[in-house]
């Protein structure tokens, strides 16, 4: 009985250190190439494609797990961003903390973008959109930004914007080094009351 229950737990252990495995592969190969194949991450992760599928059915699920796996490692970065003070250099910061979080996972979005249904990646990023719509709604409340359109509007120009310079630089219409000045002028511009000066 002893055997069996070890060799149970042994198992559970092998197939944990795959799915790890499995997991940075993905990462490293979407990173590199959106269109990585589950052959090439296989590959990389030393396992054969059966055990892949063992364990993410298709690649649009492995593609979602490595994505909320990158979301959550965001999370604990953005978690750091000082928001107090003022709400516009507080957007700022943030502007910047969640740019080079963009940048860095940029190819991944790019697959999943691809791979994932309508809606879930924007749905995967409801804790870091939340973060925005506190600091938003703080900042409406401080007369910084507008309040003449919802909040949940703003926050899904700021998400846009962002995505959308990823895909620009994918284009290579402009550089990773452009992206955030320009973001953060654009979403400042978008965010100041009507009629009031866009601080520089």
């Amino acid at each position: 009985m002893g055997t069996t229950t070890g060799g149970a737990v042994g198992k559970r252990a092998d197939a944990q250190r795959n799915i790890a495995a499995i997991l940075a592969a993905a990462g490293d190969c979407l990173s590199r190439d959106p269109a990585a194949s589950t052959s090439d991450i296989a590959k990389a992760a030393g396992v054969g494609r059966v055990t892949l599928y063992g364990h993410f059915p298709s690649r649009a699920e492995l593609i979602d797990a490595v994505f909320v796996q990158a979301i959550e490692d965001g999370e604990a970065t953005l978690g750091q961003v000082e928001l107090t003070g003022d709400p516009r250099e507080a957007l700022a910061r943030l502007i910047e903390s969640s740019w080079q979080l963009v940048d860095r996972y940029r190819a991944l979005l790019l697959a999943a973008e691809e791979a994932l249904p309508p809606g879930r990646v924007r749905e995967l990023h409801a804790d870091p959109m939340a973060r925005v719509e506190r600091l938003l709604e703080r900042g409406r409340d401080e007369g910084a930004f507008r309040k003449d359109q919802p909040t949940s509007w703003l926050v899904s120009v700021m998400h846009n914007v962002m995505h959308g310079a990823a895909g620009e630089i994918h284009a290579g219409r402009i550089t990773s080094g452009e992206a955030a000045p320009y973001i953060t002028a654009t979403l400042l511009a978008a965010f100041t009351p009507p009629g009031e000066r866009v601080p520089q």
